[in-house]
């Protein structure tokens, strides 16, 4: 425990030299949130029960989980990999596993932070009502971030360069960020994009999330529990398996 907290207070203090997480993160999530709820924030989705506001409000909670997973891990592990830090790192006691946690720790409060400006934003000055459970949504919540992490850290792990790493990440962070829903809401795309976007796991994610907070089943929910559980072992034992050290 000593190891992993002094590997976060190091994390911590070089991601707070950095703003773009919090930018990516927090500010640009707030700022669709703001700009949707007040072009089209009371009208109702085309074929549903709920709001604009209500559909973006689940889907808005994500974008720190995909900012901090695809972008946020995976480059600060590859640019410790390119800087010869992680072969520094390996004549210490300090294990692939416990490398891989600091980042998540580092990264989930990062994409919380951003969750927490969302629902304070939303419940507080633009009159947002969950209608289902908070209890509910934490554990859904956590469920796609860890599953979306695990993602990224399998990333981190096999990209050997920052190079390489940053044109994975970008081929897998925007499609994720611009057709899951997380940005744009879900149903105004065609339904020929929708059954391709559909494919990415960030789309089962958001649609969970949904299911929770309008209290109604998007998707098949159990299903996608299971595939996020799915992904997240498969993933996540890959990415600590294979990591690379340089």
């Amino acid at each position: 425990m000593h190891k992993f907290l002094t590997l976060v207070k190091i994390e911590g203090k070089q991601a707070l030299r950095s703003f773009d997480g919090l930018l990516f993160g927090v500010g640009m999530p707030l700022g669709v949130l703001v700009l949707i709820a007040t072009i089209a924030g009371n009208q109702q989705v085309a074929q549903g029960s709920y709001t604009f506001l209500d559909s973006s409000f689940s889907s808005l909670l994500a974008v720190g989980i995909c900012a901090t997973a695809f972008m946020g891990i995976p480059l600060t592990i590859c640019d410790y990999r390119d800087k010869k830090i992680l072969k520094h790192y390996r004549v210490t006691p300090i294990s692939p596993l416990l490398i891989l946690a600091a980042q998540f720790f580092i990264g989930m409060l990062t994409a919380l932070l951003s969750a927490g400006t969302i629902i304070l934003v939303s419940t507080a000055f633009l009159g947002y009502q969950m209608n289902g459970s908070w209890l509910q949504l934490i554990g859904a919540y956590f469920l796609v971030m860890v599953s979306m992490y695990s993602i990224g850290m399998l990333i981190a792990s096999l990209c050997p360069t920052l190079k390489i790493a940053n044109v994975v990440c970008s081929f897998v962070y925007f499609p994720m960020l611009f057709l899951s829903g997380a940005m744009i809401p879900f149903e105004l795309f065609p339904k020929a994009l929708q059954q391709v976007a559909s494919v990415l796991p960030l789309t089962q994610g958001i649609k969970l999330l949904k299911s929770v907070t309008i209290n109604e089943p998007v998707g098949n929910p159990l299903l996608i529990v299971l595939l996020m559980l799915g992904i997240t072992l498969l993933c996540g034992s890959l990415a600590v398996r294979i990591f690379r050290w340089e």
